[in-house]
C-alpha cells in the first residue's frame, strides 16, 4: 500500500508541481494474489484526472519479474487552493 501511495503522490506532484499540503484523501486497494517474498514490488501508476482541488490515479502493483499484478489501487488526493499574496 505504501508503494501505491508514494507512486501516486510523486506522479501527481510531477504534474502539478510541488504544492505543499497535497494529501491523500482516499486510497482503496484490492489485493489480487500473494507476491513473491524474494522480489521487489513494482508500481505502475496512471493518472485518471487532475482537477483544481482533487486528483485521482490508479496503480497496478507487480512482483518484480512477474507479468500478472498482485494488487490494484485507486487513490484520491486533495490539492489545496493556490494562495495569492
Amino acid at each position: 500500500m505504501t508503494v501505491a501511495d508514494v507512486a501516486l503522490y510523486v506522479t501527481i506532484l510531477g504534474e502539478i508541481g510541488l504544492v505543499p499540503l497535497t494529501v491523500t484523501t482516499n486510497l482503496n486497494i484490492n489485493f489480487l494474489r500473494k507476491p513473491s517474498p524474494e522480489n521487489d514490488i513494482i508500481g505502475k501508476c496512471k493518472l485518471i484526472k487532475i482537477g483544481r482541488s482533487l486528483a485521482v490515479g490508479e496503480v497496478f502493483l507487480y512482483s518484480e519479474g512477474d507479468k500478472d499484478p498482485v494488487a490494484h489501487a485507486i487513490g484520491t488526493y486533495s490539492i489545496p487552493p493556490k494562495r495569492i499574496n
